[in-house]
């Protein structure tokens, strides 16, 4: 697993950072790269952040990355943003995004079907149920918590989501699409879980 090479996307998000450290410490010492020919020749390519979609899509499109990251054949990972701008359009800023799934990333109503009131962003420790395939392996289930931040979600398909989540309705908390897989959460801040998760993806 160490000998790998690691290539983060750069593009116009935060949080890049505490990615890397997550990936330090299982002995990863990752590139940040917006080059076409790094990200092609890595083994593994991750596309964390946290960011507003319609910004980050200018720079993936000015960059010429919307191009590049859909046709990538190596595993890759979205996390937090990085998951919605996979999708095929997200409410946030009406941006078109890079269609790997072909989904809605909505806004959440900050009040269910029932009346119930929800606080927005999202923000804590939540639970992923429904756990599906090699991304979540050797993770149980009754201690799947994870930590979250965001405004945003993808919504829930049959077809793609390979955990599910809910807060005031339910969502995609994964996605796994062929060599695309793709977390809503945090990984590098949800402790033992998180780092399986990394653990599993590596």
């Amino acid at each position: 697993m160490k000998d790998q090479k690691v290539a983060i996307v750069k593009y116009n998000a935060g949080n890049i950072q505490s990615v890397i450290y997550a990936l330090e410490r299982l002995g990863i010492s990752p590139i940040l790269t917006d080059k076409e020919e790094e990200l092609k020749s890595a083994d593994k390519v991750i596309f964390p952040g946290v960011g507003e979609a319609s910004s980050a899509m200018k720079y993936i499109n000015d960059h010429g990355l919307g191009e590049i990251l859909p046709n990538l054949t190596q595993p890759f990972l979205g996390i937090c943003i990085g998951q919605q701008l996979m999708c095929s359009h997200s409410e946030e800023g009406n941006a078109t995004c890079l269609n790997i799934f072909p989904l809605e990333v909505k806004k959440f109503d900050n009040h269910d079907e029932k009346g119930t009131h929800f606080k927005v962003p999202h923000m804590g420790w939540n639970k992923i149920r429904n756990l599906k395939g090699p991304l979540f392996e050797g993770i149980e289930e009754e201690h799947a918590y994870v930590y979250y931040v965001h405004s945003f979600y993808c919504e829930y398909n049959e077809d793609y989501t390979i955990a599910t989540t809910e807060y005031a309705n339910a969502y995609s908390g994964g996605l796994h699409k062929d060599n695309f897989f793709a977390v809503q959460f945090h990984p590098e801040k949800s402790g033992k879980i998180g780092e399986q998760v990394l653990r599993n993806f590596l």
